[in-house]
């Protein structure tokens, strides 16, 4: 929320104001960045960002007729009276100046937090850390970007009076802006890795980069035991004038020295700083938290006024979950998980996701909301924004369960419930409240929020599918850097979309533009319209039996044969349809299916030619063997020859008529060859052939459900297999072979990622269940269990099973619950 008139605006980003239909005293309290997340809420202004991949100015025409009166902009071609327009040089460069701006205004600390990896965590418990003492606002979620940062320092005013931003760079000449935003002016540098190393030459040029954002500090903190980060920190320290907080696990020579011992599942924690002994523990053994734990303990010496009075503190810290998750729930509801913390900001974010969610299938909408806590504003004012943010996203009905959130309840205008406690709900429950819903539960940590998204999902199969939408997404951007800007993507979301989920996979690549979706049959496609899918979508198997069904679902198939052709011609001949899409197949070396003859294609021209009822939308042909270097040679054969019969077939239309041939590998391996489209299969979920900074978006996940000691003379599953030469200890998992796990990784051939620690699958895998030789790792039952996922790539799982990815995914049983990852 900010508190500026557009004139205002206009004179502080010295640009000139036009303006239209609105008044330039006009106050602005919301800045809008994506058209598609902003709803509702007066007195917006959008600003049109332009990047490599999207313009923001191509959404005002739509963001007018939505109720936006006020645009900065940089295209002065889009600027229109039905508008106020705020014409900049760079979009980006003027919302980064606002809120540099709004951070002058403000005199209390700041935290600016960088490094590879830690930032959101190292943010999150500083401010669970010192929320007691301090009025904290921090960056919303993990909005480090060049977009997020000044996002987050607009939320800056006087309600607070203390400031923890986040700030991340993937390239040289960004860190510079950043700083000058939040002007921190006291630095955590957390560490540096290899993320993101793609765009820099080297190690050290990342960590001078990163280190620019504490040029306005007056302490840096660092961890004296990482020599890249030292040696550079002690200089730019000195050159700087900025005293340096250096801490280590090794030297008792740095500001803070440590020492640990881990006990159970606790670390305790011993830090002597100014000759002054403290101590505290944190409910983490790995070393990466350890880390950020010593980060926040540094932090707080400086920022506190009585650090013993919040070392308890330490001893509460939580998981960050900073992803919603989306999943299927009871009596068709869908569930949007999002309970580790309950912010104002956090719940504006939450309530687009709902809304999104919830357009899909017209849901019904409800938030499960607990008390909102640490925001610095009275109670009546905060309770009375929640209501306006719940109204503005035209939420149906609001669950409240907190004594604080209740005594405020009057102050809601949507159907109302309220409870004191969780405990309350739960003995007033009942199922058959909820109904075609989508379902927000959103609370703070310590209300265990989670039991009741158990009372409220579909599925209690402790087995699950993780799909990641945020890393689904940056491998989309990923490949569209590949291409030209005007190039279109098809994307492959045949097949339960490689296993993933077709619904959210098809509404998420709806979300993103992409020009079309394809299926493999008709079935698929009327899944999707009825899941309010409008994309474009071309059905690759169309059988004769669904071309009404194609008809009547606005869905697009694919012709590939004479006969298939002269079928089409006649059912759509029964209706009044003119230049209904079709596209056609050429068969250039797979010889499966498609047009292959000069002959077909002739006749086909003509056929079509002859008809006004359809309209080639597309040609296309297929690769054989485009991700295997030594059919390169062959690869370029069908290339040459689908141009050249692509070309008869575009000169004998009078309109213009798409070409695409590059699947996945054939995007990576021959990006000069995409035409007008191109198809992106199985590369968006992860899988690269030349070593693209891909993500992995799938985890098979599962939990142990019980562990016992083997003694060497016995043996373990059917069969006898289970083959051990010492006692064991033996975990049982509830996956098997019914769930998609393919039975040749049994028998220590494949393996899981438990405790840190990969060990082998052991015996025959069962239709329900496997087991794991756990010894010395001090299992316990109920603990998660990676099948494959970021420490058990499913490359390495599907060469082991002697086949491909694609199986692996597709493969995953529809009882397999999927449970979809948002930021």
């Amino acid at each position: 929320m900010i508190d500026f008139t557009l004139s205002e605006i206009a004179t502080l980003l010295n640009a000139e104001l036009i303006q239209g239909s609105n008044f330039s005293n006009q106050k602005i309290k919301q800045i809008v960045t994506d058209s598609r997340n902003w709803f509702k809420g007066e007195n917006s202004i959008f600003f049109a960002i332009s990047g490599p991949r999207n313009n923001g100015h191509s959404y005002i025409p739509n963001l007018i007729e939505k109720g936006i009166t006020a645009f900065i902009v940089s295209d002065s071609s889009v600027i229109n009276k039905k508008a106020t327009f705020i014409l900049v040089e760079n979009t980006t460069v003027a919302l980064q100046k606002l809120a540099a701006h709004n951070r002058q205004q403000q005199n209390y600390p700041v935290v600016g937090i960088t490094g590879s990896n830690g930032k959101t965590i190292v943010k999150e418990w500083l401010h669970q850390i010192l929320s007691g003492e301090f009025k904290i606002v921090r960056s919303p979620k993990s909005y480090n970007s060049q977009i997020g940062v000044p996002l987050s320092v607009l939320l800056m005013d006087s309600n607070f009076d203390l400031g923890i931003f986040e700030a991340g760079i993937s390239q040289p000449a960004e860190m510079q802006n950043l700083a000058d935003v939040i002007m921190p002016t006291i630095g955590i540098f957390t560490n540096i890795g290899d993320a993101h190393q793609e765009g820099f030459i080297s190690l050290q040029q990342k960590t001078e980069e990163k280190l620019l954002l504490f040029a306005w500090c007056k302490k840096l903190i660092f961890n004296a035991d990482s020599e890249t980060i030292k040696k550079s920190a002690e200089e730019f320290c000195e050159v700087h004038s900025i005293e340096k907080i250096d801490w280590s696990l090794k030297n008792t020579n740095a500001t803070i020295s440590f020492s640990t011992n881990k006990v159970d599942d606790f670390t305790e924690i011993t830090a002597n700083l100014k000759s002054k002994t403290f101590h505290f523990r944190i409910p983490f053994t790995d070393d990466s938290a350890i880390e950020n734990a010593c980060h926040c303990f540094a932090a707080a010496s400086v920022l506190s006024t009585d650090l013993n009075s919040i070392l308890p503190e330490f001893e509460n810290l939580y998981p960050v979950e900073m992803r919603l998750e989306i999943k299927q729930g009871i009596n068709n509801c869908l569930l949007i998980n999002d309970y580790y913390n309950s912010d104002l900001n956090s719940l504006s974010i939450a309530l687009s996701v709902l809304h999104q969610q919830a357009a899909k299938d017209h849901l019904y909408k409800q938030v499960i909301l607990s008390d909102i806590q640490q925001t610095g504003l009275p109670k009546a004012e905060l309770y009375s924004q929640v209501n306006k943010l719940l109204t503005d996203w035209k939420m149906d009905e609001i669950i409240g369960i907190g004594t604080e959130i209740s005594r405020y309840s009057d102050l809601f205008t949507m159907q109302k419930s309220f409870f004191d406690s969780l405990a309350d709900f739960e003995k007033k429950f009942n199922r058959t409240n909820f109904q075609s819903s989508a379902i927000l539960i959103k609370g703070a940590r310590q209300f265990t929020f989670e039991k009741i998204s158990q009372l409220l999902q579909y599925k209690a199969h402790q087995t699950q599918l993780e799909i990641d939408l945020n890393a689904l997404i940056h491998n989309l951007n990923i490949f569209k850097q590949l291409l030209r800007p005007e190039t279109k993507i098809m994307v492959m979301v045949k097949a339960f979309s490689y296993g993933s989920g077709d619904v959210e996979i098809a509404s998420l690549l709806q979300y993103q533009n992409v020009a079309y979706l394809a299926v493999a049959v008709t079935d698929e496609g009327v899944l999707l319209r009825n899941a309010g899918i409008r994309t474009p979508i071309i059905v690759m198997n169309p059988e004769q039996s669904s071309f009404q069904q194609i008809i009547d679902y606005q869905l697009e198939p694919n012709i590939y044969s004479i006969e298939l052709l002269e079928n089409f011609l006649k059912t759509i001949s029964q209706s009044r349809i003119n230049e209904f899409p079709v596209h056609l197949k050429i068969d250039t070396g797979m010889n499966r299916l498609g047009f292959k003859t000069d002959t077909e294609i002739k006749q086909v021209i003509q056929m079509i030619l002859e008809s006004e009822q359809i309209k080639v939308q597309s040609v296309f042909s297929h690769l054989a063997a485009s991700d295997d270097s030594s059919f390169d040679a062959f690869t370029l054969e069908q290339i040459a020859s689908f141009e050249e019969v692509s070309a008869i077939i575009s000169k004998s239309f009078p309109y213009k008529i798409d070409r695409h041939i590059l699947n996945s590998a054939g995007i990576e391996r021959f990006p000069e060859k995409q035409f007008e489209m191109v198809r992106l299969g199985i590369g968006l979920y992860g899988i690269s052939n030349t070593g693209l900074p891909l993500q992995n978006i799938g985890t098979l996940r599962s939990t142990v459900s019980q562990v016992k000691k083997v003694k060497s003379t016995e043996t373990v599953g059917y069969s006898r297999k289970g083959k051990i030469s010492e006692e064991s200890e033996i975990a049982i998992v509830p996956l098997g072979y019914a769930d998609g796990l393919d039975r040749k990784l049994g028998n220590r051939s494949g393996h899981a990622f438990i405790h840190g620690h990969r060990v082998p699958i052991i015996g025959n895998i069962c239709m329900d269940m496997l087991m794991l030789d756990v010894t010395g790792l001090n299992v316990k039952p109920g603990e998660k269990v990676e099948i494959f996922g970021a420490n058990i790539p499913i490359t390495e799982v599907a060469e082991k099973a002697g086949t491909i990815p694609y199986e692996i995914l597709t493969g995953i049983s529809q009882r397999v619950k999927r449970v979809y990852l948002q930021e």
